[in-house]
């Protein structure tokens, strides 16, 4: 259990001492897409969704959904974040939306959590608003691209920076 830091010598779970960490610039950038019908696209990208403005209110969704990652995930540890940024567009190749989440602090643990937590939030609030005219969407893709910072330094999706 030495390699997964979350756990103790005696493999208990534990929250990680990052008191000795210095701090600095960390920012991590996550992704996901929501699948769906042509016509649920439809009524997102024009407006016509009777619930309102859903890329809207999804992108504020994440923001806050980042802001919590810590009462979410029980080993997180609760972060000032300097920035939020959430970029949600129509996938090219399906009847989607993606969503693409930055988020940026200064401190002693980086930000991965929180990109991924805003990711899935975003994702859930398009699914929760949409889900009377489409329950057959789908969820997928979430991943990690990339992060800087820290002790670990600079890692992108397919290659170490």
């Amino acid at each position: 259990m030495n390699d997964l830091n979350h756990f103790n010598d005696a493999g208990e779970a534990h929250m990680v001492d990052i008191g000795d960490k210095a701090a600095s610039a960390r920012r991590a950038v996550a992704e996901g897409r929501i699948r769906m019908q042509p016509e649920t696209l439809a009524l997102i990208l024009e407006g016509g969704h009777r619930k309102g403005d859903v890329l809207g209110v999804a992108r504020v969704a994440g923001i806050m959904g980042a802001k919590r990652t810590a009462d979410l995930i029980p080993l997180c540890h609760p972060l000032a974040l300097t920035r939020v940024e959430i970029d949600l567009y129509a996938a090219g190749d399906a009847p989607a939306i993606c969503c693409r989440a930055s988020v940026e602090t200064r401190g002693q643990t980086g930000v991965e959590m929180e990109a991924l937590t805003a990711v899935q939030i975003t994702l859930l609030t398009i699914y929760d608003m949409c889900k009377a005219v489409d329950r057959g969407m789908i969820l997928d893709d979430v991943r990690l691209l990339e992060k800087s910072g820290g002790k670990s330094g600079n890692w992108s999706r397919g290659r170490q920076a």
